[in-house]
């Protein structure tokens, strides 16, 4: 008899425990519908361990995550024009988080020379015309993007005595630039560093 009660206690308090366990799932596992996708988890989802020996990927045979690609390209814009108007005023303070160490070093290189020649660079961004991500590159948990810009842009160098010495600050240049972009996905850090250059 006693034997009997003890498994009904048994099965009573499983159900209560397993009660619980489903109410704190049920309230901690919740979604509000207002989180932010993190940029990471929008290419890892799309990914298996076999991916990781993957070195390039063809973006027309990829299964990146279309938003994950809108997200980034609309980044990299915003990237490409302060990179652009930065280095025009020679605002290393902006730069430095925004490139790695070794284009910060050419940058920073061009502009002291810059101010030692007594040169003054002049530069009204007008606008990116187009940006198109051309290589996605993944070696273990750096990621990395190569994007095809053109741009439009009014510049010009001038002298110590205001003289133009390059360029034309009445004419709207169209530039081309190739960048690659590249970000370690695990790191806490958000920043995409520009780590090459082509023109």
């Amino acid at each position: 008899m006693n034997s009997s009660f003890e498994y009904l206690d048994i099965i009573l308090l499983a159900i209560i425990a397993g009660f619980i366990i489903l109410r704190l799932r049920g309230i901690l596992g919740r979604r509000t519908g207002h989180e932010k996708k993190d940029f990471r988890e929008l290419f890892i989802k799309k990914t298996t361990q076999n991916d990781s020996e993957k070195k390039v990927v063809n973006l027309s045979s990829s299964k990146l995550d279309n938003i994950a690609k809108e997200q980034f390209i609309k980044g990299a814009k915003k990237a490409y024009e302060m990179i652009i108007t930065s280095f025009a005023k020679g605002d290393k303070k902006a730069l430095k988080p925004l490139l790695n160490k070794k284009i910060f070093q050419n940058f920073s290189d061009e502009i002291d020379h810059r101010k030692k020649e007594n040169l003054k660079s002049e530069l009204t961004f007008v606008g990116v015309k187009s940006a198109e991500i051309k290589n996605f590159e993944k070696k273990d948990n750096n990621y990395t993007f190569t994007v095809d810009f053109v741009s439009e842009i009014i510049t010009c160098k001038k002298d110590k005595n205001n003289n133009v010495i390059e360029g034309n600050p009445d004419i709207i240049k169209t530039v081309k630039d190739v960048w690659k972009f590249s970000k370690n996905m695990w790191s806490s850090n958000p920043n995409w560093y520009l780590v090459e250059t082509q023109f």
